[in-house]
């Protein structure tokens, strides 16, 4: 619920200065709210930076209503927020700041220069003339007895009262750059209800041979295409590629399908991911091509000249199958179509793109207001949800963000449009 009446002179605090703490700073300082961003790091928005190495893709060009279902379970709960700022608003907002965008092959929205520091400096620049102020290597010990914000700094501990809080934390993956997930007890200590932080877009370990650990680790199976059907028999399928690594698998394609995989490896104890190493041909045609006289050549120059299998698909094929598979052609071509992988763990979570779990939607109102502690209001990653790359976890954190500053201005009662 609001204040009564409107609180004059408020200050917010923002904790983490990352995409979701950052647009709640835009919200509020356009209000003409105080505010003060607070950040363990050295500076913001490391995470952000990063996300832009190798080309910054920041949001998604499909409909509103299909972007919004990428969102699995928590579907419902961030179309809500994408209501209030969709990814057309964060181009329109990408423009505002003189950072054109444009549409790539397959629908993801890009900076025109690919990068994300240009981005960054703009926004910091404009936030800053706002007046918003920036307090870094500030790290969030959680709540004093008198109920100030406790804060570790490099000159000892320091206390900060504000008038309504943004929490903006991040989930747990890449501590590095600031996603400790060392929140968590703060807020269990409070009674809020939070989901364990896991590995979301993350890898998954096999149980490779140590030959071919070391002669793939790190090449990439491309134009592949994989399914997996968990133990309630929901089948899921992706086309794209992925990358053996020396204890498994990771890549494009496995990080879609990593919320299932995880899920069904915490139920089960492992995961069969089935692999087409051919997505392009059918069982018929590849058997009819494997089928012709091979004559003197061997078994592996008779597959990569009618097939085109070799290098690591030729390797992953001698790593899974056995030897007298080779024999038969239409039980090899069966293969070739429907690889099967086992999949025992996920990878770290510190290694993860981004995690899953944290502060549930029945803890927060539509504002993104914890119930039991009015005034406070939590945004981006801290929450429980995940997505897949793609442009939609950052998306969902600036939404988010917007949504928790309009609703500290709705709790202070300020006027907003």
């Amino acid at each position: 619920m609001p204040h009564s009446t409107q609180v004059p002179n408020a200050k917010v605090a923002i904790i983490g200065g990352g995409p979701a703490g950052l647009m709640a700073a835009e919200v509020l300082s356009k209000a003409g709210v105080t505010v003060a961003v607070y950040d363990a790091m050295p500076s913001v928005g490391r995470k952000f930076l990063m996300a832009g190495v190798g080309g910054m893709n920041i949001s998604n060009a499909e409909t509103l209503k299909q972007f919004s279902l990428r969102y699995g379970s928590r579907h419902t709960d961030i179309a809500e927020m994408l209501k209030q700022f969709s990814p057309s608003s964060l181009r329109a907002w990408c423009k505002e700041l003189g950072i054109d965008t444009f549409i790539g092959s397959s629908g993801r929205v890009f900076p025109k220069d690919m990068k994300a520091a240009p981005l960054l400096r703009a926004w910091l620049h404009r936030l800053r003339a706002a007046g918003v102020t920036f307090h870094v290597r500030h790290r969030w010990l959680g709540w004093s007895v008198s109920g100030a914000l406790n804060f570790a700094t490099a000159s000892g501990t320091r206390e900060i009262q504000a008038d309504a809080v943004v929490l903006a934390l991040g989930g747990g993956s890449w501590a590095k750059l600031g996603s400790t997930g060392t929140w968590v007890p703060f807020l269990i200590e409070q009674g809020i209800d939070v989901a364990p932080l896991k590995p979301s877009n993350c890898g998954f370990e096999s149980n490779w041979s140590a030959y071919f650990a070391d002669r793939f680790a790190g090449q990439p199976l491309k134009s592949t295409a994989a399914s997996f059907t968990n133990a309630a028999g929901e089948c899921f399928q992706q086309h794209g590629e992925l990358i053996v690594t020396a204890t498994g698998v990771e890549g494009g394609l496995i990080y879609t399908l990593s919320a299932p995989l995880r899920e069904e490896i915490a139920a089960s104890g492992s995961a069969t991911l089935t692999l087409d190493l051919l997505p392009n041909q059918t069982l018929p045609q590849l058997i009819t091509k494997l089928s012709q006289p091979k004559g003197k050549q061997s078994l592996a120059n008779h597959l990569r000249k009618c097939l085109s299998i070799d290098g690591v698909k030729a390797g992953l094929l001698r790593e899974s199958i056995k030897a007298e598979d080779f024999n038969d052609p239409i039980r090899l071509c069966t293969l070739i179509k429907a690889l099967p992988i086992t999949l025992l763990a996920t990878r770290p979570l510190d290694e993860a793109i981004s995690s899953a779990g944290g502060v549930k939607f029945k803890a927060i109102d539509n504002n993104l207001m914890l119930h039991s502690m009015p005034g406070i209001f939590c945004a981006g990653e801290m929450l429980d949800w995940e997505a897949p790359t793609g442009g939609y976890l950052l998306t969902a954190c600036f939404a988010s963000g917007f949504v928790a500053g309009k609703g500290v201005l709705d709790w202070l009662g300020i006027n907003h449009s």
